[in-house]
């Protein structure tokens, strides 16, 4: 596939066991799930389970259950796999998930089940744009993919919600809207557009061509050094905590 033909700077050939690495959104499920590891780190005790079954509870929630429900509902990634295996992997893999975090709430405290619910509900309304698409759109995802898996893993080890939790949810939510407004317009060229064409004029003299390029090479850079960034000061902060 064409580098500029492809819906996601991530996204492989269309086919076979391709589309569902695809699927998987890497780097964003990565990114994601380093929010997990943060807010089990921050939490006064740190519980390894607590981030093991947190961070595959939210791998299943989000990493796979919400991006099959997302290519469900309109291909975004041009993946070939059927719609009867996406609902099949949304369903699986949305159970587990909610298996996993019943599982936790009788081992900590029952208002973990609180998180679950609307972690679930959210999964659900927001990639199938549910109740009119009130629930999908910009803060909804910051809210989503940045400020909840902190709050509900650092919930989950530390059974309240203290400041240095929404301060860390705050950053998670804010970093994540900066990836949405980064994503937004490249997603619009990599999918919808047809065409890229102009230019733009110095005060020299010299022109610069505009091209799909332009638009999407240096904002996707930008975007894989933020990815690196959350992975490492997650991972920094974990090591902290277990050495």
């Amino acid at each position: 596939m064409n580098e500029t033909a492809r819906p996601a700077f991530y996204a492989l050939a269309p086919g076979s066991w391709r589309d569902y690495v695809t699927l998987l959104h890497p780097p964003y499920t990565l990114w994601h799930l380093s929010y997990v590891a943060i807010g089990a780190a921050l939490a006064p005790d740190f519980r390894p389970w607590i981030l093991g079954f947190g961070l595959l509870a939210f791998f299943l929630a989000m990493g796979v259950g919400a991006h099959a429900l997302d290519e469900l509902h309109g291909r975004p990634l041009q993946t070939r796999i059927g719609r009867t295996t996406l609902v099949a992997l949304a369903v699986v893999s949305l159970s587990g998930a909610t298996a996993i975090g019943i599982a936790a709430a009788f081992r900590t405290s029952l208002w973990l089940l609180a998180f679950v619910a609307v972690g679930t509900l959210l999964a659900v309304a927001y990639n199938l744009e549910l109740f009119g698409g009130r629930l999908h759109g910009d803060p909804w995802f910051s809210l989503m993919w940045g400020a909840f898996p902190v709050l509900a893993t650092y919930f989950a080890a530390a059974e309240t919600i203290r400041l240095e939790a929404v301060l860390a949810a705050t950053f998670a939510a804010l970093l994540s809207h900066a990836q949405r407004r980064l994503s937004t317009p490249v997603r619009l060229l990599r999918r919808r557009a047809v065409a890229v064409s102009g230019r733009i004029e110095l005060a020299d003299g010299s022109a610069l061509p505009i091209t799909r390029e332009t638009f999407t090479e240096d904002t996707e850079r930008a975007m894989r050094a933020l990815c690196g960034a959350v992975v490492a000061l997650a991972l920094a902060l974990v090591i902290l905590r277990v050495t």
